[in-house]
């Protein structure tokens, strides 16, 4: 008879104060709210902790490290001691409707820069639309990493 099948050396192991290898293998950690949390709202270090997973059923999806989710922004009401879905949080909008930014065009060599706002929301990477706040025209560009909008060209 094999002791490793047969359970035997997990037993030996624990009375002997020794936790086998696969018991540790096996904890489970999951990130929770410790208040409410409302859709829209940046998650901040202090309103999040992990605590570890008692529930063998639970189903996956969800946060496991507190550096996950901290700076994102919640999709839903997120309630305290439950599970945080990935699914349920978004990087935080780096373009927000109505604010001054700087537009720019780079044609040949030149860079043109102006003053616009945004007609909506957007991430780095987006495209967004842009009223130009000296000519009024709307034109449509790349949000970029920087904190500008990349013109497009036509």
């Amino acid at each position: 008879m094999n002791l490793a099948r047969s359970g035997a050396v997990s037993v030996l192991l624990l009375a002997a104060g020794m936790v086998p290898q696969t018991a540790l293998a096996q904890t489970r950690y999951a990130v929770v709210p410790t208040a409410t949390i409302f859709p829209g709202e940046i998650i901040g270090a202090g309103r999040v902790t992990e605590v570890e997973v008692t529930n063998p059923n639970l189903a996956g999806g969800y946060a496991t490290d507190v550096s996950d989710v901290i700076g994102k922004v919640s999709k839903r009401t997120l309630v305290p001691g439950r599970t945080i879905p990935v699914g349920s949080l978004r990087e935080p909008f780096a373009v927000q409707r109505g604010s001054t930014m700087r537009m720019t065009v780079n044609t040949g060599g030149m860079t043109i820069s102006a003053a616009g706002t945004p007609l909506q929301d957007a991430m780095v990477g987006d495209v967004v639309r842009m009223r130009n706040l000296d000519t009024g025209v709307i034109v449509s560009g790349t949000v970029m990493a920087d904190g500008t909008v990349e013109v497009m060209q036509k």
